[in-house]
């Protein structure tokens, strides 16, 4: 009769180090799935940046090329993906300046133009593309709208 006590109560007591045991194998899985979530959706949104940067300095090319300097100096091109104040969208920033003579680089302002001297017959106009992509972190501590901003630049030369 004992012996049965004994059972059961050794049984109870194996039945609770078992759950306890689950229970913090399970908090710990867990905390590792939100950690992993949080890292990949920060690789996410830095590789979006990226790609973002690649795209507008291509077209920053493609916009200089078929924009006519002597009318008008293209000096920034400004825009917006989705809503980036909230985390969910990207705000980018294209600078361009210019090396040329003048008479390549047109109507630009000085504060535009680096150099007139730094050319050859050959490439008469080279461009300096600055790419700013700037976001917020989707999962940022105490929301978003109070996270700091997140800027990858991107510098490009590419002669004309």
């Amino acid at each position: 009769m004992i012996l049965k006590t004994y059972r059961k109560a050794f049984s109870m007591i194996t039945a609770i180090v078992i759950i306890v045991l689950m229970s913090t194998v399970a908090i710990l899985v867990l905390d590792m799935s939100g950690k992993v979530i949080k890292e990949t959706t920060a690789q996410f949104q830095n590789e979006q940046a990226t790609l973002y940067a690649n795209s507008y300095t291509e077209y920053a090319i493609l916009a200089v090329t078929g924009n006519d300097r002597k009318k008008a100096c293209l000096q920034t091109i400004n825009t917006t993906m989705g809503t980036p104040t909230n985390g969910n969208g990207y705000r980018i920033r294209v600078q361009i300046a210019y090396i040329g003579t003048l008479a390549e680089v047109g109507k630009c302002p000085t504060t535009r133009i680096l150099s007139d001297s730094v050319t050859t017959k050959k490439s008469p106009l080279t461009i300096i593309v600055d790419a700013y992509v700037d976001y917020k972190p989707i999962d940022a501590e105490g929301g978003s709208n109070n996270a700091p901003w997140i800027t990858y630049h991107r510098r490009t030369i590419q002669k004309i």
